[in-house]
């Protein structure tokens, strides 16, 4: 039986590539498909949901969902551990990674479907793996269906005229923030990745392929692309540092971004969806930062928070974290409902 690992993905999806660069720290034995017509029947024998990436393992058990996925393969190949050992540092990753999972991938979706320059880029790229080598007709035509669709879609992450300010300033600011910490280091958690880097990384890096986010990222943020670009084959090159090393860069990205954005948003999305079925299609706003931010509910991230508040639970003496979370507004999102 071949020890290979299969990750049926797409280049243009940030869950995908995040699990990818996984499996290469950890030199997983792996196989990379994209999804397309001469691959879907096979992955439709494995694939419960019609989402990537899906991972098949040698034993043909099929796993989907970014998170869980790295979840499952840390379980299996322990070494080269990203988890830090501290307990603190450990969730606090975990907490980014979810950052990176559903706040920053409004960066991404926004910035990809905003304008002209970046829907005719990413597009362009979709449709080439749809049609025939050579068939520019139907490249083009197929450009502009998925366009056209995904277009359609960017509610979906909030994006919107009204919100496209606040998405497009947080990212930039988020930018700034991971600049100045990576700065002498060459990870998020010090010399080797965690759960954060491949959060964040994924969105980030998709961002930096199409034309809007790589320029403003190779224009003010050189440290983030050189992660950007190490996080592509990442490797361990030291041990992770402690939080007290840390906390004087990272904060600032759990107040200003974590705290004063995702929280509060992730906190209004299961407040609507606690109204029940017949309020599930209904936009909900929330203030974030002082402004008006509006969406349709998330119903698949008040799971994943209901998963993130399982980690923290789990963290055995909270008092020192939960210090940092209330410090950073944090904390009452963490809290079971």
């Amino acid at each position: 039986m071949s020890n290979l690992y299969r990750i049926y993905g797409s280049e243009l999806s940030p869950y995908s590539v995040k699990v990818r660069s996984f499996c290469r720290y950890k030199a997983i034995p792996h196989r990379w498909l994209v999804r397309d017509a001469d691959t879907l029947a096979d992955y439709q024998k494995f694939a419960k949901l019609p989402l990537i990436p899906l991972v098949v393992t040698p034993d043909d058990e099929g796993i989907q969902d970014s998170t869980p996925i790295l979840e499952a393969l840390e379980q299996r190949f322990p070494e080269s551990t990203t988890h830090p050992a501290e307990p603190m540092a450990k969730f606090i990753s975990q907490l980014l990674e979810e950052f990176g999972d559903e706040w920053g991938n409004k960066w991404m979706f926004h910035l990809r479907w905003a304008r002209n320059e970046d829907c005719l880029s990413a597009g362009g790229r979709i449709a080439a793996s749809m049609v025939k080598v050579g068939d520019e007709a139907g490249r083009i035509a197929m450009r502009a269906k998925v366009i056209e669709r995904m277009r359609g879609r960017v509610g979906f992450v909030g994006s919107s005229e009204e919100t496209a300010l606040q998405i497009e300033e947080s990212f930039c600011d988020a930018l700034a923030i991971l600049d100045v910490h990576l700065e002498g280091r060459p990870y998020l958690f010090g010399g080797r990745p965690c759960f954060a880097d491949f959060g964040l990384w994924g969105q980030i890096y998709e961002a930096w392929t199409d034309p809007t986010g790589g320029a403003w990222i190779g224009r003010s943020a050189p440290r983030v692309l050189d992660w950007v670009q190490r996080m592509l084959w990442p490797r361990a090159e030291g041990p992770f540092e402690s939080w007290s090393a840390l906390a004087a860069t990272l904060e600032p990205l759990l107040a200003q971004q974590v705290g004063a954005l995702f929280c509060p948003w992730t906190l209004a999305n299961e407040a609507a969806l606690s109204r029940g079925q017949e309020h599930a299609q209904e936009e909900f706003s929330v203030e974030l930062a002082g402004r008006r931010f509006s969406q349709k509910p998330q119903k698949y991230h008040a799971r994943s928070l209901t998963a993130l508040r399982t980690r923290y639970a789990e963290v055995a003496d909270k008092a020192s974290l939960d210090a940092i979370l209330a410090r950073t507004g944090c904390l009452a999102a963490l809290r079971s409902r």
